[in-house]
């Protein structure tokens, strides 16, 4: 049975041990050098960077997420056995891990180390879908003649490159598919590499439960469950048009699924469809000055993605949730795509000066959608601002000095508010 060495990278036949290392973290399948579609997924990211940022955190458990009523952005494994978990209220995680380390996120410093690990995937296969800023599908078809290696040895050179040289550890899936490649990332974290070949496939998913399929949230988990489906094997007993009748065009999804079918490409204009950020306060807020400085950070931060993905956006929306959950939500269309803070801000400022009350809120976030290329963006959106093109001139050079001298170097006085 074909087989490879995860820290030498050598291919050998089966054993329990690498013949040229010694090692014993090996992985052996009778597919492993036929498979050409992957997905690497980055463990625990935001919480790793940290730890190796900061080599006194090791050990301990780490949390990256707002205050006391924010969410879970993400936590390091040491947390996640105490039962955290990402998008996990606040309050609720420290319950369970009171000795954790809570961090707000940094992310520019997450984005950079991704622009890195995705220049290693760009040296792999112009074919890559990324997912998040830490994720993604690989097509490495037609490379082995390339690299002179199947596709199995460059992602296990993948990560361990992206250990050696940036200190960040990931998994990998590999499958004939990309629903197969996702799932078998996720069978054995933190620095797995998991294979489910084209011969085993059904076997593989008969027992498992249809909430391994990105996409069933709660609510199709409810439905599913109404009509006694929670396994893949429930699924194989519908037909294909009751499915559909059912459940409309995800049960078409379902039905192939079950069968371990996915005929989507890895490809690499997926469009994202937007950038938001959101933050959720210690305590309701109705303090308009206070309001608006955390405008101009959400939008700073937002600005500071699209450039960072190389993308404006030509619609901005405020979100506001009051004190007692209801939320409201503002869109405004702009006459240019922007990536621009100042632009952001400026129309995210305007909508919420048209919300009616004063509050209080618990929760405040600005978003960026119908997103472009950024060389479809204008310096300013406004024509009709005399000072827009000035502003915007400023903005960029602010940006090359947050960028050689960290991103407190400038600040404006609104984002001490």
């Amino acid at each position: 049975m074909p087989a490879l060495c995860k820290d030498c990278l050598t291919p050998f036949e089966t054993g329990t041990r690498c013949p040229a290392c010694r090692s014993p973290r090996i992985v052996a399948h009778p597919e492993l050098f036929a498979l050409c579609i992957a997905h690497m997924d980055c463990d625990a990211f935001y919480a790793s960077v940290e730890k190796r940022d900061n080599p006194e955190l090791a050990d301990k458990p780490v949390i990256i997420g707002g205050g006391h009523r924010g969410v879970v952005s993400t936590a390091c494994y040491v947390a996640r056995i105490r039962g955290v978990r990402s998008a996990m209220p606040m309050f609720q995680a420290l319950k369970l891990c009171p000795d954790a380390v809570v961090i707000k996120p940094r992310m520019q410093v997450y984005v950079e180390v991704s622009r890195a690990i995705r220049s290693m995937m760009d040296e792999l296969t112009p074919a890559i879908q990324p997912l998040s800023l830490d994720e993604a599908f690989l097509d490495l078809t037609g490379t082995q003649r390339l690299h002179g290696a199947p596709p199995a040895v460059m992602m296990a050179r993948l990560v361990r490159r992206m250990q050696t040289e940036l200190g960040i550890t990931g998994s990998v899936g590999l499958s004939h598919n990309k629903f197969l490649a996702k799932v078998a990332s996720d069978l054995n974290k933190p620095k797995g590499f998991s294979v489910i070949g084209q011969a085993e496939t059904a076997a593989f998913l008969q027992d498992k439960p249809v909430r391994m399929i990105w996409g069933v949230g709660q609510a199709t988990q409810a439905a599913l469950d109404k009509v006694g489906i929670r396994t893949f094997a429930d699924l194989l007993r519908w037909d294909r048009a009751d499915l559909h009748a059912r459940f409309g065009s995800m049960g078409e999804r379902l039905w192939h699924l079950a069968r371990g079918q996915d005929a989507r490409r890895v490809s690499s204009r997926e469009p994202v469809k937007s950038i938001s950020n959101e933050t959720t306060f210690s305590e309701d807020t109705g303090d308009a000055d206070i309001l608006d400085g955390h405008i101009w950070r959400l939008s700073q931060k937002v600005a500071d993605r699209a450039k960072a993905t190389a993308t404006a956006g030509r619609v901005v929306t405020l979100k506001l949730k009051l004190s007692d959950h209801r939320s409201l939500t503002r869109r405004h269309s702009l006459h240019a795509a922007t990536q621009l803070t100042d632009d952001i801000y400026r129309n995210a400022r305007a909508l919420f000066d048209q919300v009616p009350g004063a509050g209080p809120y618990r929760l405040i976030g600005v978003g960026l959608s119908g997103l472009h290329p950024e060389s479809e963006a204008g310096l300013s959106g406004d024509l009709l601002d005399p000072g827009a093109a000035t502003r915007g001139r400023a903005e960029r050079a602010t940006d090359e000095i947050r960028r050689k001298f960290g991103d407190k170097a400038i600040l404006k006085g609104r984002a001490l508010r």
